[in-house]
């Protein structure tokens, strides 16, 4: 409970949500939806298996750092008041409480799987029933590919991989004597097996090897047993000073590989032994212990979604591939040349981001390319794009970011595949990620060189784009080409831009821009004008823009903020943040666009209001040290889809919708009128995209 001091709530460190707290929070709404009955049986099991994935994320990272902190014993309050120590226990307790939400949320989608005729086997009695066919498929699909590792003075305990499996027995011979074995599971052997041809009856892979035990260990006799899981810190360090780069993060990788256990997950009740031999091993102690009932590792429930039980997951869509383009027969440049254009994913293709960058490795106009990479998508289209330019004799380079977290690996054979085909490589700087997404096009039309730009909100890869809500904006407009050829000279040859005319970046400019925006709703509101602030993002936990924000409200700004994730501003406490409201929108597709609304003085919506999107959430990593853009958006039409039709519907919706109180609780909203925004974008065609589709309608 906030205290409500008039005196002391402004200064005080309770005005700030603990990041790591409200992030388990964000966690816990997904696994609400795996609760949610309005959600098809195998889209509740996917809600299931993400909150899994994320957990695993969270613990790998985030709780690696506050374990790391501790060993190193740095003791720094965080800005809500905590202290490491407080930290450590409060998210390992919240942790505990959500490993045992997931463990019965199971048991009861279980339930009704069965009566959808889905079932997992792995009672004593079912698996006898099943022996047979369990024992053949031990034979063929799993039993080569396992290597059973006795423990004894002569073989030590041996190294464990990250979210590694193993089964840990405690065996007798012949003779009565006790020792330990141990078996890893291969990372890429399946988890599930299915053992009926007619039925979908599924048996996990660590039910079928205990039910062949006799065949790894003829000699002796079980006498106890656990499956483990081991959760490693996954962070990585490398040399700043590094001569080179790429291989300072190939080292650095391999010794994430080895990073310390920062978490053992047991099945089920360990005999004592057993644990205390576990916990000598790995060298962890009681608080990094997690013991679970069954599964333990639930994001490898996505392995019984069946996409072909169409009845049993969302109704399918086809994302729209904008008229306007078509309009022009296809032709990106002549379609973007006429007029600007957003395009909405995933209800709007990302094809046409493909699109418009195959178009340029053909086109015998184009004269270079330029794109950033921070993450795509294995055999990636964009990839291969930029390797066909590079052959057809055009200049390309790439700004490939070699710090994507759990993505370094893939982008650095990506760099060396690329540079094979002759694209020009960069790294960007050493202490600052590069994430902004960004690809500039250069053509020879006419006498003239004209360039073409491409602002995203997500990615440059076309899985996720097709559940990320994200934007994509593609403009000719001089002063923005200008302004992205700045940031790429900044990023390629550290060539700090002088002067920027309409995109403000980070690390330079853009958090003072921000709280310029914010003083002059300030000033605005002062002034008796219209002062409102709409904000869709990710995350908000920048300390100096939560403040600034408190300091509006108090002013008497509205405030509207969309923060899917996690959200250190409390809301709706008295003289501090009265005037804002706070929401994160959980359901189908993962939000991942930022927006950015001012009213500059007008009611909102209004054309005169100030609108942005960006690849930056307000976080201090973004501000501080990342290269991000924040672009303004100039076009009339595309200014209103943001606004009205995007920005709008985000607030209307009631279904998807959770509201966060002054206490940090996040409460479901109470429907009315139901209206979902994603439902809404799924069935209506995007403002900019439309061409002679509106022209169509309007006749009619």
């Amino acid at each position: 409970m906030v205290r409500k001091n008039k005196n002391n709530i402004k200064k005080s460190p309770q005005r700030f949500i603990n990041r790591e707290l409200s992030w388990l929070n964000f966690n816990e709404r997904v696994l609400k939806e795996a609760q949610n009955n309005k959600n098809p049986i195998l889209e509740r099991l996917r809600f299931l298996s993400i909150s899994g994935n994320n957990l695993d994320e969270f613990h790998m990272v985030r709780v690696a750092g506050l374990f790391r902190q501790l060993k190193k014993k740095i003791f720094i309050r965080t800005s809500d008041g905590r202290t490491t120590r407080q930290q450590y226990q409060e998210v390992a307790k919240s942790m505990k409480i959500l490993l045992k939400k997931q463990q019965l949320i199971l048991t009861d989608l279980r339930e009704k799987l069965e009566k959808e005729k889905i079932r997992i086997i792995d009672s004593p009695k079912n698996l006898k029933k099943k022996r047979e066919i369990i024992y053949t498929i031990f034979e063929k699909k799993i039993f080569s590919t396992l290597t059973p590792l006795a423990i004894d003075p002569a073989h030590p305990f041996p190294f464990l991989p990250n979210l590694s499996l193993s089964l840990v027995c405690s065996l007798k011979n012949k003779a009565g004597k006790t020792s330990y074995s141990l078996v890893i599971l291969p990372p890429k052997l399946k988890r599930f097996f299915k053992i009926s041809k007619k039925e979908d009856i599924f048996v996990s892979s660590e039910n079928i090897i205990l039910q062949n035990l006799k065949s790894i260990f003829p000699d002796y006799k079980l006498a106890h047993y656990t499956f483990i899981r081991i959760i490693r810190d996954s962070d990585i360090d490398f040399e700043e000073e590094a001569e080179d780069l790429l291989l300072s993060f190939e080292t650095a990788l391999k010794k994430r590989r080895r990073g310390e256990v920062v978490g053992l997950y047991v099945q089920g009740r360990v005999e004592k032994k057993l644990l205390n031999f576990l916990r000598k091993s790995l060298k962890v102690k009681d608080e990094s212990i997690f013991r679970l009932k069954s599964i333990l590792d639930v994001s490898s429930l996505n392995e019984l979604i069946d996409e072909k039980k169409l009845s049993l997951c969302f109704k399918p869509f086809k994302s729209r591939y904008p008229q306007r383009i078509l309009d022009f027969k296809g032709k990106c440049f002549s379609a973007i040349k006429k007029k600007d254009i957003l395009i909405h994913h995933p209800f709007e293709s990302f094809d046409v981001v493909v699109n418009f960058l195959q178009q340029a490795s053909k086109d015998p106009k184009v004269i270079s390319i330029k794109q950033t990479l921070y993450r795509t998508s294995s055999e990636s289209p964009i990839i291969e794009a930029l390797k066909t330019a590079s052959n057809n004799g055009k200049s390309v380079t790439a700004v490939v970011e070699l710090k994507a977290r759990f993505d370094e690996e893939k982008n650095i054979q990506w760099a060396k595949d690329l540079e094979k085909s002759g694209v020009n490589i960069v790294y960007g700087f050493l202490k600052w990620k590069t994430h902004a997404k960004i690809s500039l096009i250069s053509r020879q039309e006419d006498d003239d060189i004209t360039s073409y730009v491409h602002f995203g909100t997500g990615n440059y890869h076309p899985i996720t784009a097709k559940i990320y809500t994200d934007l994509s904006y593609f403009s000719c407009n001089e002063e923005l080409v200008n302004d992205a050829l700045k940031i790429f000279n900044f990023i390629t040859g550290y060539t700090k831009p002088q002067k920027m005319q309409l995109v403000s970046y980070s690390p330079t400019l853009l958090r003072n821009f921000m709280i310029e925006l914010i003083d002059n709703e300030i000033i605005n509101s002062k002034k008796k004008l219209p002062a409102e602030i709409w904000i869709k993002v990710n995350s908000l936990i920048d300390d100096e823009i939560i403040d600034k924000l408190y300091e509006a409200s108090q002013a008497g700004v509205k405030i509207f903020l969309i923060v899917r994730g996690i959200c250190g501003l409390r809301p709706g406490v008295k003289n501090l943040s009265e005037n804002i409201f706070v929401k994160s929108l959980v359901g189908r597709f993962l939000e991942h666009s930022r927006i950015y609304c001012f009213a500059n003085g007008k009611k909102m919506p209004d054309r005169q209001n100030k609108i942005f999107i960006s690849s930056a959430d307000m976080m201090t990593r973004n501000l501080d040290r990342r290269v991000e853009t924040f672009i303004p958006i100039i076009n009339d039409t595309v200014h209103k889809q943001v606004l009205e039709q995007i920005m709008i519907s985000y607030l209307k919706d009631n279904t998807n919708s959770w509201v966060l109180d002054h206490n940090g609780v996040y409460k479901k909203i109470k429907k009315r009128n139901v209206f979902s925004a994603h439902n809404f974008f799924i069935n209506n065609p995007s403002l900019s995209g439309r061409g002679s589709h509106l022209q169509a309608n309007e006749k009619k």
